[in-house]
């Protein structure tokens, strides 16, 4: 074996053909052993028994299987909390002894004392904030339950009456609901980590819809793997739903805090989870009900319109109307054709009247009368011809050519 890890500097190397002796190894290993110091540890108090040889006990992790043997010489100086008993939480201050004679490793009792119950609190408290802070706590990371769970997870200790609570008004409810139920230990140091387990087993199943972790009432200190910041970070991360069922009155667990739904109890908690088939049956009787008397009054309403329809003239008698529309198309087209009439004969009065104006006013009718038009030889109107100019008189029937021989002045005057 070489030197260990720089125990002694001063040890020559140890080699096959060189090896140390017991003795020396053990001297080398409590030399660096005591070298570590004191320190603070937390467990429960196992095997305890005061002796007037001094006390030796044992205290084991909360968590793990693992311990360490401790003891307490008279006379030590050891300041030990009186009343201590298997079981005890409890906090020490010790220090490492190895013991070269049977190369055995205790740690030297220097103080310990029982958990008080206002560390606990303040322990709980602090994490409390620290989970809302986190946001674990809020509204919007709740899940909500299913309507009809597929499968029912269930954790809670063997044979409880949380189970018994649970799963009896669950089959009152719904006798066909199906429950996958893991017993763990509900209180002590312990449970916390068996509850964790059965938590994930249940979690990564994926015929489970929601978990219920359910326990009666009890002590704060039985409830205290319920504050246990592992179960509840791992029931803030399951993705299964996880509802809180501590039948607890005045304390409130942390797991109540992060579950997406905190039941009052176990029996509560089958109510809030498992629907009442005969109140849903009922519920559907009384939706079919309304909907049917609304069905039924909407074919009345309708009944009604329709019979209203039909009692108006234009559907008792389809043909009335056209029957009606002829008349008024037989009255329109001898009243159109009386106004063609009135405006034809109108209109020939009123051609024979010009006509008559205009016959009066043609120069024809004029010529026929008696009278003559004087125009020159190149049909020009003559108003005042000269002596010796060649005329052309136009009568009614004849034109005559003329010469003028003589021409007289007249006195038109008197017109």
């Amino acid at each position: 074996m070489q030197q260990a890890a720089g125990v002694d500097n001063q040890s020559k190397v140890s080699t096959e053909h060189s090896p140390w002796q017991v003795s020396a190894l053990s001297k080398s290993l409590k030399d660096w052993i005591e070298k570590l110091g004191k320190v603070w540890v937390e467990g429960e108090l196992q095997s305890f028994t005061e002796r007037s040889s001094g006390t030796f006990g044992s205290i084991r992790d909360l968590d793990v299987e693992n311990a360490i043997e401790i003891h307490a010489f008279p006379n030590s100086g050891a300041e030990i909390a009186p009343g201590l008993s298997q079981g005890d939480r409890v906090v020490a201050l010790v220090q490492p002894v190895f013991w070269p004679k049977n190369g055995k490793l205790t740690m030297r009792v220097i103080q310990m004392h029982k958990v008080g119950l206002g560390e606990l609190l303040e322990r709980i408290e602090k994490l409390k904030l620290q989970l809302i802070a986190e946001g674990l706590t809020d509204a919007s990371r709740k899940q909500p339950l299913p309507f009809l769970p597929n499968k029912i997870g269930l954790i809670t200790g063997a044979n409880s009456d949380a189970e018994k609570d649970v799963l009896k008004n669950s089959r009152l409810r719904w006798p066909e609901v199906e429950f996958e139920v893991i017993n763990t230990l509900v209180q002590g140091d312990r449970a916390a980590n068996e509850i964790i387990l059965a938590l994930e087993q249940l979690d990564d199943d994926p015929e489970v819809d929601v978990i219920i972790i359910a326990r009666g009432g009890g002590s704060f200190q039985d409830l205290l793997p319920f504050s246990d910041e592992r179960l509840v970070r791992a029931a803030a991360n399951a993705s299964t739903p996880i509802v809180s069922a501590i039948g607890h009155e005045n304390d409130q667990p942390l797991l109540d805090l992060v579950a997406d739904l905190r039941a009052s109890t176990p029996t509560d908690a089958a109510k809030r989870v498992v629907p009442d088939i005969a109140q849903e049956r009922a519920n559907v009787a009384s939706a079919f009900e309304r909907i049917w008397f609304r069905m039924s009054s909407l074919v009345d309403n309708q009944s009604q319109l329709i019979l209203s329809l039909r009692s108006r003239p234009v559907i008792a008698s389809p043909f009335g109307f056209i029957d009606n529309q002829q008349e008024l198309l037989g009255f329109s087209t001898k009243r159109l054709g009386e106004i063609l009439d009135y405006r034809t004969e109108k209109a020939l009065t009123e051609i024979q009247q010009l006509r008559a104006r205009s016959r009066s006013l043609s120069p024809q009718l004029t010529l026929e009368r008696g009278y003559a038009v004087l125009t020159d030889d190149k049909g020009k109107p003559l108003t005042d011809p000269a002596k010796g100019a060649k005329i052309q008189i136009v009568l009614a029937k004849k034109e005559i050519s003329a010469t003028i021989d003589a021409v007289k002045e007249r006195d038109v005057q008197g017109n």
